[in-house]
Protein backbone atom coordinates (compact mmCIF):
# COMPACT_ATOMS: atom_id res chain seq x y z
CA UNK A 1 0.00 0.00 0.00
CA UNK A 2 1.40 3.32 -0.65
CA UNK A 3 0.85 5.77 1.97
CA UNK A 4 -0.75 9.05 0.52
CA UNK A 5 0.79 10.98 3.74
CA UNK A 6 4.13 9.86 2.43
CA UNK A 7 4.63 12.91 0.04
CA UNK A 8 4.25 15.10 2.92
CA UNK A 9 7.48 13.74 4.57
CA UNK A 10 9.88 17.16 3.67
CA UNK A 11 7.16 19.28 4.71
CA UNK A 12 7.35 17.25 7.98
CA UNK A 13 11.30 17.45 8.13
CA UNK A 14 11.28 21.23 7.74
CA UNK A 15 8.68 21.91 10.36
CA UNK A 16 10.50 19.60 13.13
CA UNK A 17 13.87 21.19 12.15
CA UNK A 18 12.05 24.87 12.78
CA UNK A 19 10.61 23.75 15.80
CA UNK A 20 14.35 22.11 16.97
CA UNK A 21 14.81 26.23 16.56
CA UNK A 22 12.15 27.70 18.76
CA UNK A 23 8.48 28.36 18.40
CA UNK A 24 6.52 27.24 15.55
CA UNK A 25 6.96 30.21 13.53
CA UNK A 26 4.34 29.03 10.78
CA UNK A 27 1.91 28.32 13.28
CA UNK A 28 2.06 30.69 16.14
CA UNK A 29 -0.98 31.28 19.22
CA UNK A 30 -1.71 34.49 20.14
CA UNK A 31 -2.51 33.72 24.10
CA UNK A 32 -4.34 36.81 24.57
CA UNK A 33 -4.97 39.44 21.58
CA UNK A 34 -5.04 43.10 23.60
CA UNK A 35 -5.36 45.67 20.78
CA UNK A 36 -4.79 45.59 17.13
CA UNK A 37 -1.22 46.26 17.96
CA UNK A 38 -0.48 44.04 21.17
CA UNK A 39 -0.54 40.64 22.29
CA UNK A 40 0.18 38.01 24.79
CA UNK A 41 2.49 35.50 23.62
CA UNK A 42 4.57 32.95 25.71
CA UNK A 43 3.23 35.26 28.83
CA UNK A 44 5.12 38.49 27.38
CA UNK A 45 3.48 41.57 25.76
CA UNK A 46 4.34 41.89 22.05
CA UNK A 47 4.38 44.43 19.58
CA UNK A 48 2.43 42.84 16.45
CA UNK A 49 3.75 43.94 13.45
CA UNK A 50 2.46 41.01 11.09
CA UNK A 51 -1.10 41.15 10.93
CA UNK A 52 -2.32 42.77 8.09
CA UNK A 53 -4.64 45.06 10.32
CA UNK A 54 -3.85 48.42 8.01
CA UNK A 55 -6.14 49.93 9.40
CA UNK A 56 -6.26 49.10 13.05
CA UNK A 57 -10.40 48.28 13.33
CA UNK A 58 -10.15 45.04 15.56
CA UNK A 59 -10.99 46.85 18.18
CA UNK A 60 -13.01 49.59 17.36
CA UNK A 61 -16.32 50.06 19.69
CA UNK A 62 -18.86 50.40 16.89
CA UNK A 63 -17.49 48.03 14.93
CA UNK A 64 -17.63 45.68 18.03
CA UNK A 65 -21.37 47.17 18.89
CA UNK A 66 -22.53 46.32 15.06
CA UNK A 67 -21.15 42.97 15.59
CA UNK A 68 -22.88 42.33 19.17
CA UNK A 69 -26.12 43.75 17.87
CA UNK A 70 -26.32 41.60 14.76
CA UNK A 71 -24.97 38.44 17.21
CA UNK A 72 -28.51 39.43 19.50
CA UNK A 73 -30.66 39.87 16.69
CA UNK A 74 -29.79 37.53 13.86
CA UNK A 75 -28.25 34.85 15.58
CA UNK A 76 -24.99 32.72 15.20
CA UNK A 77 -25.06 31.65 11.98
CA UNK A 78 -27.14 31.51 8.61
CA UNK A 79 -26.96 27.79 8.49
CA UNK A 80 -27.29 27.85 4.74
CA UNK A 81 -25.70 29.48 1.11
CA UNK A 82 -26.86 32.52 -0.18
CA UNK A 83 -28.70 30.84 -2.90
CA UNK A 84 -30.85 28.83 -0.27
CA UNK A 85 -31.52 30.52 3.09
CA UNK A 86 -28.22 32.35 3.97
CA UNK A 87 -29.09 35.28 2.36
CA UNK A 88 -30.10 38.07 5.38
CA UNK A 89 -30.76 41.52 4.85
CA UNK A 90 -27.56 42.96 6.10
CA UNK A 91 -25.38 40.90 3.06
CA UNK A 92 -27.74 42.93 0.52
CA UNK A 93 -26.95 46.04 3.24
CA UNK A 94 -23.11 45.46 2.74
CA UNK A 95 -23.54 44.73 -0.90
CA UNK A 96 -25.29 48.10 -1.90
CA UNK A 97 -22.95 49.88 0.41
CA UNK A 98 -19.64 48.54 -0.99
CA UNK A 99 -20.94 49.16 -4.15
CA UNK A 100 -21.32 52.69 -3.05
CA UNK A 101 -18.02 52.92 -1.78
CA UNK A 102 -16.31 51.47 -4.93
CA UNK A 103 -18.76 53.22 -6.87
CA UNK A 104 -19.46 50.16 -9.08
CA UNK A 105 -23.10 49.33 -10.15
CA UNK A 106 -22.72 45.56 -8.48
CA UNK A 107 -21.36 43.59 -5.36
CA UNK A 108 -21.51 40.16 -4.44
CA UNK A 109 -19.61 39.10 -0.97
CA UNK A 110 -18.27 36.01 -0.46
CA UNK A 111 -17.55 33.95 2.95
CA UNK A 112 -14.14 34.50 2.72
CA UNK A 113 -11.64 36.32 0.51
CA UNK A 114 -10.06 33.35 -0.87
CA UNK A 115 -13.63 32.36 -1.87
CA UNK A 116 -13.91 35.85 -3.87
CA UNK A 117 -11.17 34.81 -5.90
CA UNK A 118 -12.43 31.14 -6.10
CA UNK A 119 -15.55 32.25 -7.49
CA UNK A 120 -14.76 35.45 -9.70
CA UNK A 121 -11.96 33.53 -11.77
CA UNK A 122 -13.85 30.32 -11.86
CA UNK A 123 -17.23 32.43 -12.62
CA UNK A 124 -15.32 35.04 -15.26
CA UNK A 125 -13.61 32.42 -17.16
CA UNK A 126 -14.57 28.77 -18.84
CA UNK A 127 -12.72 26.36 -20.66
CA UNK A 128 -12.65 28.11 -23.83
CA UNK A 129 -11.28 31.38 -22.37
CA UNK A 130 -7.56 32.44 -21.30
CA UNK A 131 -6.39 34.35 -17.97
CA UNK A 132 -3.05 35.89 -18.13
CA UNK A 133 -1.94 36.48 -14.76
CA UNK A 134 1.06 37.87 -12.75
CA UNK A 135 3.39 35.10 -12.06
CA UNK A 136 3.66 36.74 -8.07
CA UNK A 137 -0.21 36.09 -7.60
CA UNK A 138 -1.61 35.09 -4.89
CA UNK A 139 -3.01 31.46 -4.37
CA UNK A 140 -6.21 31.82 -4.32
CA UNK A 141 -5.97 33.35 -7.53
CA UNK A 142 -4.01 30.37 -9.11
CA UNK A 143 -6.65 27.95 -7.69
CA UNK A 144 -9.37 30.11 -8.52
CA UNK A 145 -7.90 29.87 -12.40
CA UNK A 146 -7.71 25.92 -12.08
CA UNK A 147 -11.30 25.54 -11.07
CA UNK A 148 -12.50 27.90 -14.04
CA UNK A 149 -10.94 25.35 -16.72
CA UNK A 150 -9.38 28.61 -18.77
CA UNK A 151 -6.17 27.91 -20.65
CA UNK A 152 -3.53 29.99 -17.92
CA UNK A 153 -0.55 31.91 -18.86
CA UNK A 154 1.39 33.47 -16.86
CA UNK A 155 3.26 36.62 -17.55
CA UNK A 156 6.57 37.96 -16.18
CA UNK A 157 5.91 39.75 -12.50
CA UNK A 158 4.75 43.39 -13.30
CA UNK A 159 6.08 43.43 -17.02
CA UNK A 160 3.54 44.76 -19.30
CA UNK A 161 5.82 44.05 -21.75
CA UNK A 162 5.71 40.27 -21.58
CA UNK A 163 2.01 40.35 -20.97
CA UNK A 164 1.86 42.16 -24.51
CA UNK A 165 3.59 39.33 -26.16
CA UNK A 166 1.64 36.64 -24.62
CA UNK A 167 -1.38 38.50 -25.64
CA UNK A 168 0.14 38.80 -29.52
CA UNK A 169 0.58 35.10 -29.48
CA UNK A 170 -2.93 34.23 -28.43
CA UNK A 171 -4.64 36.22 -30.81
CA UNK A 172 -7.09 34.56 -33.10
CA UNK A 173 -7.73 31.88 -29.98
CA UNK A 174 -10.99 31.00 -29.21
CA UNK A 175 -12.43 32.12 -26.25
CA UNK A 176 -12.15 35.73 -23.84
CA UNK A 177 -9.32 37.10 -22.38
CA UNK A 178 -9.30 37.88 -18.55
CA UNK A 179 -5.97 39.73 -17.24
CA UNK A 180 -5.35 39.99 -13.50
CA UNK A 181 -2.53 42.14 -11.59
CA UNK A 182 -2.81 43.12 -7.47
CA UNK A 183 -2.90 46.13 -6.21
CA UNK A 184 -0.27 45.77 -3.97
CA UNK A 185 1.36 42.43 -3.64
CA UNK A 186 1.43 40.34 -0.40
CA UNK A 187 4.87 39.31 0.02
CA UNK A 188 7.30 41.93 -0.98
CA UNK A 189 4.55 45.06 -0.99
CA UNK A 190 5.23 46.45 -4.65
CA UNK A 191 2.47 47.44 -6.52
CA UNK A 192 1.33 46.57 -10.40
CA UNK A 193 2.43 49.43 -12.86
CA UNK A 194 -1.63 49.92 -13.56
CA UNK A 195 -0.88 52.60 -16.48
CA UNK A 196 1.44 50.06 -18.08
CA UNK A 197 -1.72 47.51 -18.09
CA UNK A 198 -3.80 49.23 -19.12
CA UNK A 199 -2.02 50.56 -22.22
CA UNK A 200 -1.67 47.19 -22.91
CA UNK A 201 -5.62 46.91 -22.62
CA UNK A 202 -5.99 49.47 -24.94
CA UNK A 203 -4.19 48.12 -27.61
CA UNK A 204 -5.26 44.23 -27.28
CA UNK A 205 -8.67 44.44 -25.91
CA UNK A 206 -9.82 42.05 -23.14
CA UNK A 207 -10.97 42.54 -19.71
CA UNK A 208 -8.89 43.60 -16.53
CA UNK A 209 -9.34 42.03 -13.25
CA UNK A 210 -7.85 44.02 -10.31
CA UNK A 211 -7.25 42.34 -6.72
CA UNK A 212 -6.82 44.86 -4.62
CA UNK A 213 -6.50 42.92 -0.91
CA UNK A 214 -4.10 44.23 0.37
CA UNK A 215 -4.97 48.32 -1.44
CA UNK A 216 -8.60 48.26 -0.35
CA UNK A 217 -8.90 50.38 2.55
CA UNK A 218 -4.89 51.83 2.10
CA UNK A 219 -4.29 53.33 -1.08
CA UNK A 220 -5.98 56.16 -2.68
CA UNK A 221 -7.78 59.59 -2.01
CA UNK A 222 -11.03 57.56 -1.00
CA UNK A 223 -9.03 54.67 -0.11
CA UNK A 224 -10.28 52.28 -3.29
CA UNK A 225 -7.03 50.90 -4.32
CA UNK A 226 -4.40 51.70 -6.52
CA UNK A 227 -6.77 51.96 -9.06
CA UNK A 228 -8.04 55.28 -7.18
CA UNK A 229 -4.91 56.18 -6.30
CA UNK A 230 -3.45 56.21 -9.89
CA UNK A 231 -6.78 57.33 -11.49
CA UNK A 232 -7.74 54.38 -13.62
CA UNK A 233 -10.85 53.21 -11.88
CA UNK A 234 -12.49 53.20 -15.56
CA UNK A 235 -10.45 51.17 -16.95
CA UNK A 236 -10.86 48.13 -14.48
CA UNK A 237 -13.27 46.12 -15.29
CA UNK A 238 -13.52 43.74 -11.88
CA UNK A 239 -12.78 44.26 -8.16
CA UNK A 240 -12.21 41.56 -5.89
CA UNK A 241 -10.94 42.33 -2.60
CA UNK A 242 -10.93 40.67 0.93
CA UNK A 243 -12.79 41.42 4.99
CA UNK A 244 -9.67 40.34 6.34
CA UNK A 245 -7.45 43.37 6.35
CA UNK A 246 -8.60 46.66 6.40
CA UNK A 247 -11.94 45.58 7.11
CA UNK A 248 -10.61 43.85 10.12
CA UNK A 249 -13.07 40.71 9.67
CA UNK A 250 -13.38 38.05 7.81
CA UNK A 251 -15.21 37.68 3.87
CA UNK A 252 -14.30 38.84 0.61
CA UNK A 253 -15.93 40.66 -2.30
CA UNK A 254 -15.97 40.77 -5.87
CA UNK A 255 -17.88 44.33 -7.95
CA UNK A 256 -18.30 45.50 -11.59
CA UNK A 257 -20.37 47.08 -14.27
CA UNK A 258 -20.90 44.70 -16.21
CA UNK A 259 -24.71 44.32 -16.76
CA UNK A 260 -24.80 40.76 -16.37
CA UNK A 261 -22.70 40.83 -13.48
CA UNK A 262 -25.40 39.62 -11.25
CA UNK A 263 -25.46 36.24 -13.43
CA UNK A 264 -22.17 35.30 -11.75
CA UNK A 265 -24.17 33.90 -8.37
CA UNK A 266 -25.35 31.22 -10.38
CA UNK A 267 -22.25 30.45 -11.93
CA UNK A 268 -19.78 30.64 -9.03
CA UNK A 269 -19.39 26.66 -7.47
CA UNK A 270 -17.93 28.58 -3.74
CA UNK A 271 -20.30 31.25 -4.03
CA UNK A 272 -23.31 28.59 -4.54
CA UNK A 273 -22.74 25.82 -2.24
CA UNK A 274 -20.84 27.60 0.77
CA UNK A 275 -22.79 28.97 4.09
CA UNK A 276 -22.83 32.78 3.91
CA UNK A 277 -20.91 34.98 6.60
CA UNK A 278 -22.45 34.97 10.07
CA UNK A 279 -24.48 37.74 10.81
CA UNK A 280 -22.07 39.08 13.39
CA UNK A 281 -19.30 39.29 10.81
CA UNK A 282 -21.29 41.11 7.68
CA UNK A 283 -22.12 43.80 10.70
CA UNK A 284 -18.79 44.52 11.80
CA UNK A 285 -17.54 44.59 8.01
CA UNK A 286 -20.64 46.86 7.28
CA UNK A 287 -19.70 49.04 10.25
CA UNK A 288 -16.01 49.00 9.12
CA UNK A 289 -16.71 50.01 5.38
CA UNK A 290 -18.47 52.86 6.71
CA UNK A 291 -15.50 53.93 8.80
CA UNK A 292 -13.10 53.44 5.57
CA UNK A 293 -15.18 56.33 4.07
CA UNK A 294 -15.41 58.68 6.84
CA UNK A 295 -12.45 58.51 8.38
CA UNK A 296 -9.31 59.12 5.69
CA UNK A 297 -7.03 59.78 8.57
CA UNK A 298 -6.72 56.04 9.17
CA UNK A 299 -4.33 56.40 5.68
CA UNK A 300 -2.58 59.27 6.46
CA UNK A 301 -1.69 57.64 10.06
CA UNK A 302 -0.93 54.03 7.83
CA UNK A 303 0.92 56.29 5.11
CA UNK A 304 3.11 57.99 7.55
CA UNK A 305 3.98 54.81 9.79
CA UNK A 306 4.76 52.84 6.40
CA UNK A 307 7.24 55.57 5.21
CA UNK A 308 8.73 55.95 9.16
CA UNK A 309 8.94 51.78 9.43
CA UNK A 310 10.89 51.66 5.53
CA UNK A 311 12.83 54.94 6.37
CA UNK A 312 14.18 53.07 9.42
CA UNK A 313 15.02 50.03 8.04
CA UNK A 314 16.52 51.66 4.90
CA UNK A 315 19.31 53.21 7.57
CA UNK A 316 20.04 49.78 9.26
CA UNK A 317 21.03 48.59 5.61
CA UNK A 318 18.67 45.91 5.92
CA UNK A 319 17.88 44.06 2.22
CA UNK A 320 14.38 45.42 1.40
CA UNK A 321 11.92 43.10 -0.39
CA UNK A 322 11.09 46.24 -3.04
CA UNK A 323 12.01 50.08 -3.04
CA UNK A 324 8.38 51.04 -2.86
CA UNK A 325 6.94 51.92 0.58
CA UNK A 326 3.75 50.26 1.68
CA UNK A 327 2.06 48.81 4.64
CA UNK A 328 3.62 46.12 3.63
CA UNK A 329 7.10 45.54 4.24
CA UNK A 330 9.64 42.77 4.10
CA UNK A 331 13.10 41.80 4.72
CA UNK A 332 15.59 39.37 2.81
CA UNK A 333 17.03 36.78 4.39
CA UNK A 334 19.82 34.43 3.30
CA UNK A 335 18.79 31.33 4.06
CA UNK A 336 15.90 29.47 5.69
CA UNK A 337 17.96 28.66 8.62
CA UNK A 338 19.10 32.05 9.61
CA UNK A 339 15.56 33.26 8.30
CA UNK A 340 14.08 30.89 11.51
CA UNK A 341 16.84 32.17 14.08
CA UNK A 342 15.75 35.98 12.92
CA UNK A 343 12.48 35.41 13.44
CA UNK A 344 12.56 33.56 16.86
CA UNK A 345 15.34 36.54 17.97
CA UNK A 346 12.94 39.20 17.11
CA UNK A 347 10.10 37.17 19.03
CA UNK A 348 11.93 37.04 22.15
CA UNK A 349 12.82 40.66 22.05
CA UNK A 350 8.96 41.43 21.92
CA UNK A 351 8.04 42.07 18.43
CA UNK A 352 5.89 39.62 16.54
CA UNK A 353 6.58 39.38 11.90
CA UNK A 354 5.78 36.92 9.79
CA UNK A 355 7.73 34.56 8.66
CA UNK A 356 8.07 33.84 4.68
CA UNK A 357 9.26 30.80 2.92
CA UNK A 358 9.85 29.02 0.00
CA UNK A 359 7.41 27.58 -1.69
CA UNK A 360 5.35 30.39 -0.55
CA UNK A 361 7.60 33.44 -1.51
CA UNK A 362 8.62 34.62 -5.29
CA UNK A 363 11.68 33.32 -6.50
CA UNK A 364 12.44 31.10 -3.87
CA UNK A 365 13.00 33.93 -1.29
CA UNK A 366 13.37 33.73 2.66
CA UNK A 367 11.71 37.17 4.08
CA UNK A 368 10.77 38.35 6.81
CA UNK A 369 7.36 40.44 6.42
CA UNK A 370 6.63 43.21 8.43
CA UNK A 371 2.37 44.48 7.57
CA UNK A 372 1.96 48.58 9.41
CA UNK A 373 -0.93 49.48 11.03
CA UNK A 374 -2.56 52.69 11.13
CA UNK A 375 -2.72 52.00 15.02
CA UNK A 376 0.76 51.34 15.27
CA UNK A 377 2.13 54.73 17.48
CA UNK A 378 5.39 56.13 16.45
CA UNK A 379 7.10 54.47 18.93
CA UNK A 380 6.19 51.44 18.00
CA UNK A 381 7.25 52.05 15.11
CA UNK A 382 10.81 53.06 16.71
CA UNK A 383 10.81 50.16 18.78
CA UNK A 384 10.39 47.89 15.77
CA UNK A 385 13.05 49.62 13.80
CA UNK A 386 15.33 49.05 17.16
CA UNK A 387 14.74 45.66 17.74
CA UNK A 388 15.94 45.15 13.92
CA UNK A 389 19.11 46.75 14.29
CA UNK A 390 19.49 44.25 17.93
CA UNK A 391 18.72 41.54 16.40
CA UNK A 392 21.00 42.04 13.02
CA UNK A 393 23.68 43.18 14.69
CA UNK A 394 23.69 40.68 17.17
CA UNK A 395 23.66 37.68 14.88
CA UNK A 396 26.32 39.38 12.72
CA UNK A 397 28.63 39.41 15.61
CA UNK A 398 28.00 35.88 16.69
Amino acid sequence: MIDLLDKHKTIAERHARMMAMGVNAVGLTNDRILSPTRAMIKGRETILAGTNNYMGITFDADCIKAGQEALAEFGTGTTGSRIANGSYALHKELEAELARFLKRKHCIVFSTGYQANLGMMSGLAGPKDTIFLDADSHSSIYDGCTLSGAKLVRFRHNDAMDLDKRLTRSEGEEGGRLVVVEGIYSMLGDRAPLADFVAVKKKHGFQLLADEAHSFGVLGPHGRGLADEVGLEDDIDFIVGTFSKSVGAIGGFGAGNHPLFETLRYAMRPYMFTASSSPASIATSLAAVKKLAAEPERRDRLRANSARLFAGFKSLGLDMGCDMVSPVIAVKCADEISTIGMWNALLEAGVYVNIALPPGTPNKLFLLRCSVSAAHSFDDIDKIIALFGKVVASRAAA
